[in-house]
């Protein structure tokens, strides 16, 4: 049970408790033989020796007092009202058991007296373990005696990769926080990676070719350790403004397009009007990732890359049950002033190797509206971004660019029960002209989405590599665009790039409350090839990259999110396009198999 529930319970019973105890405690009124000269007829009778007087009944001091008569409640304090229930008996206190009341999950205060009462500790642990199988286009490895035979430019692309990841979420949090937030909020959460990767290629997971084809790898990273203080009270219903310092987590918008992270920042965030208007002003500046677990790397320098932000939440806008999002975000990037960044496995990030391969700086701000909410019984989610800024130096011109990209995404979905259908698009604008000075590809500032089947698609799971076009991805894990940048963990962004049409439909399935299936069907175009054809240097004639077919199931055997089971599989059927850029690499199906469980206290 959550701290507010059971503070509510606790609260409900024990006023019930207190005000049937005193109703009990209430004197009776004595009935005095008067008033009966009034009725006629009847005579009055006299009391006969002593007159009678109202009696009080003997009080115990060592009891309750009465109460007194111009009060119309008596109250009494409660030095721990968060343990009445236990010391009625009523409910098990299990150190170890987080579905009832806990002091490790924050349902009852640290008792300090230093500390005072209303301290809360709240714990969390997560397990998260995933086993893939895949096939992606592989390069076939050079400067390597293995296999001599192998002198085309595509090799065995079949791969699996093994990752476990614990994370521990400390959290120490001053206030009750039943009705309003908390006063401090103190947290740190350490998370420890490890990972194997299996490939069929020198060079693939490791420049060295001496390296071989495997790679084991281990880390411990730090994603959140912030202080959290509450600025003030702005209205009686606890609208509210806050300020939050440190590596903490953030993201602009409902689905993950465009800035998603866990920075080093300051945020100031509130809420005003009943919560009806929320907002966030912050500036971050983004941390180095380890290169194999994409966890936050404290140990290098903070990268020379900052993120002004400030969105503004409506709720029931226009209509009720809809939240509406305006954003302004501001990406200033200086990494073209710094030494060239080599990422752990020897691959140069920074700048990339692809066009002139020479460093840049940019600025891009990015003006977004998003909605996330229901239209009557549809559902629906959408994002529009337009890019304009400037590049010191273009990939290919070598010269200043202005920056001017698109991008738009929406998922109207309706449910029918246990079953909810829905149609997705998605258009990211593409580089027309890689020598003029206009770079119109759009590309985000570190993006995960959550749409068109996330994890369980193929396109948007896997790192597809360029191969033959400099050391860059066709697209990123876990990204939908194809931005052409070297990585999502180091790479800069990059806005001379094809660009991404999208568009599909899926459903969601409940079988029953324990098990759903889900299933996407999504087709894929580049947007324009000018710059994909620029960095092959081959002439392209088809835009269609193909079809990506994910089906999934989810488990969940106590009907919570506390064990969760998920398994997919995802396979692209490629069109003319990626048969244009990859060749006999396509001719067996380019699949991706994941088994993934996260066990959460």
């Amino acid at each position: 049970m959550s701290a507010t529930g059971y503070n509510s319970l606790v609260r409900g019973f024990a006023g019930s408790f207190f005000r049937a105890a005193a109703c009990c405690a209430v004197i009776p009124q004595m009935s005095l033989n008067v008033g009966a000269a009034e009725l006629p007829g009847v005579e009055r009778s006299r009391p006969q020796g002593e007159p009678i007087e109202p009696r009080l009944p003997v009080i115990d001091p060592e009891q309750v007092p009465p109460p007194a008569p111009w009060i119309r409640r008596e109250t009494l304090p409660v030095p721990d009202r968060w343990r009445v229930m236990k010391s009625l008996g009523l409910l098990p206190y299990n150190r170890w058991d987080p579905y009832n009341p806990n002091v490790l999950k924050g349902d009852l205060p640290v008792l300090n007296e230093e500390l005072g009462p209303d301290w809360f500790f709240n714990l969390a642990a997560v397990s998260d373990t995933t086993l893939e199988l895949r096939r992606l286009p592989t390069a076939v490895g050079v400067q390597s005696s293995v296999r001599p035979g192998s002198n085309g430019t595509f090799g065995r692309g079949q791969q699996s990769t093994f990752i476990e990841t614990g994370v521990l979420s400390l959290s120490l949090v001053k206030g009750d926080t039943v009705f309003r937030p908390p006063d401090w909020e103190f947290r740190f959460v350490p998370v420890i990676n490890f990972n194997r990767t299996v490939t069929g290629e020198v060079r693939a997971v490791n420049i060295n070719p001496g390296a071989g084809e495997n790679r084991n790898d281990n880390f411990v990273g730090v994603q959140e350790l912030f202080v959290d203080k509450h600025l003030r009270d702005v209205s009686v219903r606890y609208d509210f403004d806050s300020l939050r310092v440190g590596i903490q987590p953030f993201t602009t918008d409902f689905r993950g397009f465009l800035f998603i992270d866990q920075p080093f920042g300051v945020r100031l965030f509130g809420t005003r009007d009943n919560n009806l208007w929320q907002y966030n002003l912050a500036w971050f500046r983004r941390l180095e990732k380890d290169t194999n677990s994409g966890l936050n790397d404290i140990g290098q320098p903070l990268r020379n890359d900052d993120v002004f932000v400030f969105n503004l939440y409506r709720q029931d806008f226009p209509v009720l049950g809809f939240t509406t999002q305006g954003t302004v975000l501001h990406n200033r990037n200086r990494e073209g002033d710094r030494e060239r960044f080599f990422n752990n496995n020897g691959f140069l990030e920074r700048p990339a190797v692809f066009g002139t391969g020479r460093p840049h700086n940019y600025d891009v701000t990015y003006l977004g509206i998003s909605g996330d909410g229901h239209f009557g019984r549809w559902n629906v989610s959408a994002s529009g971004y337009h890019a304009t800024g400037n590049n010191s130096r273009g990939v290919f011109s070598g010269k200043p660019e202005r920056i001017d990209a698109n991008f738009g995404a929406i998922e109207i979905s309706r449910d029918f029960d246990w079953l909810r259908v829905r149609t997705t698009g998605l258009y990211a604008s593409g580089d027309r002209d890689p020598f003029d000075d206009k770079a119109g590809g759009f590309d985000a500032v570190l993006e995960n989405p959550l749409i068109a089947g996330a994890d369980t698609s193929y396109w948007i799971r896997q790192g597809v590599p360029l191969i033959g076009g400099g050391g860059v991805a066709l697209s990123t894990r876990n990204g939908v665009l194809a931005s052409l940048r070297s990585s999502r963990e180091h790479g800069q962004s990059n806005f001379t790039n094809p660009g991404l049409r999208l568009i599909g439909i899926g459903a969601d399935v409940d079988i029953s409350p324990r098990v759903r299936l889900i299933g996407n069907i999504n087709r894929l175009a580049f947007d324009n090839l000018s710059s994909l054809a620029r960095s092959r240097n081959q002439r392209l004639h088809s835009a269609d990259i193909g079809t990506d077919v994910s089906f999934g199931i989810q488990y969940r055997p106590l009907f919570i999110q506390n064990i969760v089971v998920n398994a997919s599989a995802a396979v692209l059927l490629p069109g003319a396009g990626l048969k244009e850029l990859y060749g006999n690499a396509t001719d067996g199906k380019q699949y991706s198999v994941l088994v993934n469980m996260v066990l959460t206290f």
